[in-house]
């Protein structure tokens, strides 16, 4: 519809609406996002949200998807003070927002500010843990910012590079939140956001005189692509059907293909495009509390030793999938492989068991005191083919995992409320501050998930860890920290990976130069449609 309309805009001739259309791109997404339908950079965690946010909104810094080195973007350097809490940032000559407005230090001040007033009256705002220890901005001249910090926050020149904390034009921020969220999003990117229909689809159109990509980026130009055709498609089969007829240049689900899927895929040409998504791997998080059965270690340990990681990639996934190596995927800087702890060792896991008292019986499962060695995993929304492998797998050494599947308020409260055994959760970010949260229970969306995965007497040690890699002031002592928090949370089986968050997109013969972005995402204007 949006191509025959095209066709019919005055002074749109046909051979330029053809020639229009044979630019456009067309992305198939597996779905939107119902419970928080918001395209606010500040306001949404959703990945497919981000990818379409990192073309209309841009940041201050970028960051090396391969070192993931802090680089020059709308900022062309900076200054760190001694103390660490306070940035000073020197921006780019000649950058405007689309609506026209000059991208100068009022912007960016008025952007911050705004983004810590809406994160102190709504504090589950996605990005206010990106804003940890911001205090206030200051114009020190057109072209020159400081954002000055309470106190130490060593993520924060990362999180200066994110999509949460993109900068957008003053007249954005004079719209409401709400109004933000449908689609009052005005940046300094590539792209223009043309129109969201949440649920449905949006569509983005090249911005005519851009010219200060980041250095991620090859083309420095305007954007090859005429348009960009996003639509929502929850149905798999759909969407697979969509893009093996040709009608979908980009097959971008939420979950990695199957090999059958793959194989099908490459027959016509495809290129399958790999990248793991920086932030924790797919861990399960024991509930540890009171008298619950994984307060003990050597049945947390069981479980870490119980479970087939190789198996469960090639089973689950495909041959080739990486297998999980640690509490973070590998993308992730200062990552540190478990590899080591994490081999599969069924025998060992029932010495474990067996040393716990929970002793096999003529089922195959184990009790202990007339009561069965059974945990409830606690799933939102629905039981995958990997639930059931580790159900398996966990069977094989005595133990009844119960697969609660739930809405996902219901998951939510049961998490809250702290009435399951194991439960998953993740956010994606390229530095491991974004565990915190997760697994600190002082700034964590769940403060009772990240208290129950530690013993009463590891807690302590895990928000000193925590503390350690926030107030770091050099790399070497960042990595210190986190390399002490990865082995504790392995050594005491508070998380146990199951695999590697590893993102995939499926592109046409005819789409040329998609490249990941440090984050997950792709820089669009770099895409070429050959014919």
């Amino acid at each position: 519809m949006l191509l025959a309309g095209a066709a019919a805009l005055p002074g749109c001739s046909p051979s330029q609406a053809d020639a229009q259309a044979a630019s456009t791109l067309k992305i198939a997404f597996f779905s939107d996002n119902t419970q928080l339908v918001s395209l606010d950079p500040f306001q949404v965690y959703w990945l497919e949200h981000r990818v379409v946010l990192r073309n209309i909104a841009e940041s201050l810094t970028d960051q090396d998807p391969q070192t993931g080195k802090i680089i020059p973007w709308l900022a062309e350097r900076w200054d760190i003070s001694a103390d660490a809490r306070e940035y000073t940032f020197h921006l780019r000559k000649g950058v405007t927002f689309s609506n026209g407005e000059a991208f100068d230090a009022q912007a960016v001040k008025t952007a911050f500010d705004t983004d810590k007033a809406f994160a102190a009256a709504l504090p589950s705002a996605f990005g206010a843990t990106y804003l940890a220890g911001y205090d206030h901005a200051e114009v020190i001249d057109p072209l020159t910012v400081k954002l000055v910090l309470a106190k130490p926050n060593a993520g924060f020149l990362q999180a200066t590079s994110t999509t949460n904390l993109a900068i957008l034009a003053p007249e954005s921020y004079r719209k409401t939140a709400k109004e933000r969220s449908l689609g009052a999003i005005i940046g300094t990117g590539p792209f223009v956001l043309d129109h969201y229909t949440p649920e449905s689809g949006l569509r983005l159109t090249r911005r005519k005189g851009y010219a200060w990509a980041s250095a991620n980026v090859q083309n420095q130009g305007e954007a090859h692509l005429a348009a960009v055709d996003v639509t929502y498609v929850p149905e798999e089969s759909v969407r697979n059907g969509q893009f093996v007829q040709g009608q979908v240049d980009i097959l971008w689900p939420r979950d990695p293909f199957s090999e059958v899927d793959l194989k099908l895929f490459q027959s016509k040409g495809a290129t399958i495009q790999s990248r793991s998504l920086p932030g924790p791997a797919l861990n399960l998080y024991p509930n540890t509390s009171g008298t619950r059965i994984l307060a003990d270690i050597n049945v947390r340990l069981a479980l870490l030793k119980a479970i087939d990681r190789k198996t469960y990639a090639s089973t689950v996934y495909s041959q080739d999938f990486p297998v999980v190596d640690g509490v973070f995927d590998v993308s992730t800087p200062y990552f540190r492989s478990q590899g080591a702890k994490l081999g599969y060792d069924p025998q060992g896991a029932e010495q474990l068991l067996d040393k716990a008292g929970w002793l096999k019986g003529a089922d195959g499962y184990r009790a202990k005191d007339g009561k069965r060695l059974t945990l409830v995993d606690n799933l939102a929304i629905k039981e995958t083919p990997g639930d059931v492998l580790i159900q398996d797998q966990l069977r094989k050494i005595g133990v009844d995992l119960k697969l609660r599947v739930q809405t996902k308020a219901e998951w939510a409260a049961a998490n809250a409320s702290g009435n399951y055994d194991l439960t998953s959760t993740y956010m994606t970010r390229a530095d491991p501050i974004i565990l915190q949260t997760i697994l600190d229970p002082r700034s964590a969306y769940s403060a009772t998930v990240a208290t129950n995965i530690y013993p009463p007497a590891i807690l302590s040690q895990a928000t000193a860890l925590f503390d350690a890699g926030l107030t770091a002031t050099t790399s070497e002592q960042r990595a210190q920290a986190y390399d002490g928090l990865q082995d504790l949370l392995i050594d005491q089986g508070s998380a146990i990976p199951v695999y590697e968050r590893v993102w995939q997109a499926a592109t046409a013969k005819r789409v040329q130069n998609f490249h990941w972005s440090a984050e997950g995402f792709a820089f669009l204007n770099d895409i070429e449609i050959k014919p």
